[in-house]
């Protein structure tokens, strides 16, 4: 049974995730949110106005309030800015797993923070919430979350071919897990 204790903070070496604050609307749009690139990776819309982030730290914020929602902003220790998010954006209580959705901003890309902000999440999954599995999902034309995803020692488990139609093409969905027992090495 799952033990759902909504977010809650999460520091990691160089990383604070915590609950998004609507100050956070303007290094939103600076470091990723009206990045086409950024977001449609994770098939997410582009936010260019202060009102239309307003609007989705309306649903972030205003979804605080339930136990089982569980969305971080990443946030660097020393300056407190939003660089980008994570979350757990599918929770199947019923059958104990929850998958992870993430996004760094450009400039904060390969310095290992999606690694840290992944695995902290991962660990918060098992310890916090007892998942029995969590997955995380990319894009076969993302080979950066690929590493991300392979770091935080998920095993790959298929790929759903075809899956997304993007630019006038189609790409593939690569899925990964880690289950409870490997994490823990039982």
């Amino acid at each position: 049974m799952l033990t759902h204790i909504g977010t809650e903070t999460i520091e990691t070496e160089r990383l604070i995730l915590r609950r998004f604050r609507y100050d956070d609307d303007d290094a939103m749009l600076k470091n990723f949110i009206a990045d086409e690139k950024i977001q449609s990776l994770y098939s997410e819309p582009v936010y260019t106005t202060k009102d239309a982030v307003k609007g989705l730290l309306d649903k972030y914020i205003g979804s605080y309030e339930k136990d089982d929602y569980y969305r971080w902003a990443i946030t660097e220790k020393n300056t407190d800015e939003c660089i980008g998010q994570i979350a757990y954006f599918l929770v199947d209580s019923k059958n104990h797993f929850a998958e992870i959705e993430y996004c760094i901003g450009s400039e904060f890309q390969r310095r290992g923070y999606a690694t840290e902000a992944a695995s902290a999440v991962i660990a918060y999954g098992f310890d916090r919430i007892n998942l029995h599995k969590v997955q995380i999902c990319t894009k076969t034309i993302n080979a950066a979350s690929k590493r991300v995803i392979e770091k935080c020692g998920l095993t790959y488990e298929g790929t759903l071919r075809d899956y997304f139609y993007m630019n006038g093409e189609y790409v593939g969905r690569l899925y990964f897990s880690i289950l409870r027992s490997e994490y823990y090495g039982e």
